[in-house]
């Protein structure tokens, strides 16, 4: 297995990022979600990218197999949304940390402090690696205002950038 960099998205991933996180939320997992449920897969670059936000994919192989999103919120706040990895990448392959790790390091540079993000309760493993990285399970209320909530989300994380 050839080794995995993390790169900033390219228009020329889209299909591949689609491609990638379909299947994990509905075949994987069982979620009932569609492409049209979330039109911003369709539109990386001005939902994330030109919004003040960022996208990265995971490469193995020149071959997308993982992904992460941040949308800036006010208050010096950012979302993570579309954190997926390939079910080969996950675990010991690190890409999830990788992923994770280069967003943070990209919301210290720009000033973020805090960020939150929302997952399903099925997903346990998620909920244990967001634990294991400095994410407290919050209330749904302590969301900030502005967080774009999705109907399938019922576990509510929070990092507090300004305590690393």
């Amino acid at each position: 297995m050839s080794e995995v960099k993390i790169v900033p998205f390219e228009e020329k991933y889209t299909q591949e990022v689609v491609d990638l996180i379909l299947p994990i939320q509905r075949e994987e997992f069982n979620i009932a979600i569609s492409i049209e449920d979330q039109p911003d897969l369709l539109k990386i670059k001005e939902e994330y990218i030109d919004t003040g936000g960022n996208f990265w994919v995971a490469l193995s192989n020149e071959k997308v197999v993982g992904s992460i999103a941040l949308v800036k919120l006010g208050n010096h706040n950012g979302a993570i949304k579309k954190m997926f990895a390939a079910k080969e990448f996950r675990g010991e392959k690190q890409v999830g940390k990788n992923l994770l790790n280069t967003l943070v390091a990209y919301c210290k540079d720009q000033g973020y402090e805090h960020l939150y993000l929302g997952t399903v309760d099925v997903l346990k493993a998620a909920q244990k690696f967001y634990k294991k990285n400095g994410f407290e399970l919050i209330d749904k209320s302590e969301m900030p205002k502005d967080y774009h909530l999705m109907d399938v989300d019922t576990v509510f994380f929070m990092r507090d950038l300004t305590k690393d």
